[in-house]
């Protein structure tokens, strides 16, 4: 009698032993996955820190050539700076549906005036032929590149987290443990492609 309740015990004590290795195996596994994908998002917001910076740059760069072009310019900085904000919200919580919504609209306005802006530039034979207009021209395509890596990267790293979490048995589980599904970062039309830089070099 008593070697089958120690029996009993011991079966019980080593199912559920097996069930919480199981239980940790599936959290570390979430936690790993999902730190992955805010990792590649800090490599996004590496490079639109650097193109924030420079945008500034190109303004007062091109402000003399086109003093009377001052709303686009003006749109440009007031999209940058909605941009920025946005992205500093998103990296305070990588994958959160809203913020990378928030950013993917920023962006897309922010991709529209520049856009904007170096289609006027091109009526500025001077300003085409600056070299500080050229040299902020290849920073900025370097960095939209950069951005456009460093996005697929983040876009990646989420869907395998989505998909880590949405399979059985982590879902679950995952709900109860807090790990919520994470959103890709979709930059609206207007900033998908790197914008068209041509100062006729």
């Amino acid at each position: 009698m008593l070697n089958a309740i120690l029996m009993t015990l011991l079966i019980v004590g080593g199912v559920l032993f097996i069930a919480a290795l199981w239980l940790v195996s599936i959290y570390n596994g979430l936690t790993i996955s999902r730190n992955q994908f805010k990792n590649a998002f800090a490599q996004i917001d590496v490079q639109l820190k650097r193109r924030y910076d420079l945008i500034p740059n190109l303004v007062e760069s091109v402000k003399g050539y086109m003093a009377h072009e001052s709303g686009t310019l003006d749109a440009v900085i007031k999209a940058r700076n909605s941009a920025l904000s946005a992205g500093q919200s998103a990296a305070a919580n990588p994958g959160d549906a809203s913020t990378m919504k928030e950013l993917g609209r920023a962006e897309g306005e922010l991709g529209g005036a520049l856009g904007r802006l170096f289609a006027l530039s091109e009526a500025y034979p001077d300003l085409k032929a600056n070299t500080n207009m050229l040299a902020l021209q290849e920073e900025l395509t370097a960095t939209e590149n950069k951005i456009g890596f460093a996005r697929q990267a983040f876009n990646d790293a989420v869907t395998t987290y989505n998909n880590a979490r949405a399979v059985f048995p982590a879902v679950m589980f995952a709900g109860m443990f807090g790990f919520n599904e994470a959103q890709l970062l979709e930059i609206e039309s207007a900033a998908r492609e790197a914008p068209k830089v041509s100062f006729g070099k």
